[in-house]
């Protein structure tokens, strides 16, 4: 049996001109390393699938009514979580880093929203946020509640953080996606103000 010792692998016979510490190091890899006696903890059960209700707008929502992501095994995900990718990197990505990974003076959401709740996301991102003496710098984060780009695809966004932070979905460009829905194009055309 061969084991790797950076980079060598040592079989037993060393080179004539490898020095003691490595045979010693080789003899000490060669041993068999004792076993100690464990018990083996139980295999963790699988946790339960999260009820999901779909909406006619596309939305999957959770029993208490919160937005959320449903991606399938395939990798296919649902119409907000696409949606609050692309509108995530229109208008946040700029403070909070890529993929909501955070920044030099905007915390990472992707870890946020971790225990961040829908309404305290709704509340921060409608009113704004002062953490004053934070670090090096004041942290401000201005209300958006008048940005229709952003409250037009609130939902949207807070999807996409929530399968972030609960690693749901990884860092690269998503590449399957639900249609999206009349119903949702009528929505979106209705708070944007523009004709159905």
């Amino acid at each position: 049996m061969t084991k790797p010792v950076r980079g060598w692998f040592v079989s037993g016979m060393l080179p004539a001109s490898a020095g003691a510490a490595a045979l010693i190091l080789a003899a000490a890899l060669s041993l068999p390393a004792p076993v100690l006696a464990q018990e083996q903890a139980p295999a963790a059960a699988a946790p339960a699938p999260v009820e999901k209700e779909k909406d006619e707008l596309g939305k999957y929502t959770l029993p208490d009514g919160d937005p959320t992501y449903n991606i399938q095994a395939d990798g296919t995900m649902d119409w907000y979580t696409y949606s609050g990718y692309r509108r995530y990197h229109a208008e946040c990505h700029v403070c909070h880093g890529p993929d909501g990974m955070g920044s030099s003076y905007a915390p990472a959401l992707a870890n946020s929203l971790k225990t961040m709740t829908y309404a305290q996301f709704m509340e921060i991102v409608v009113n704004g946020k002062q953490n004053v003496g934070v670090g090096t710098a004041d942290q401000v984060m201005p209300a958006f509640g008048e940005n229709k780009n952003v409250m037009c695809y609130l939902d949207d966004i807070y999807v996409y953080l929530k399968a972030r932070a609960d690693g749901a979905l990884g860092r690269e460009r998503p590449s399957k996606r639900e249609d999206k829905t009349k119903a949702y194009t009528s929505n979106e055309n209705q708070c944007f103000g523009r004709p159905s």
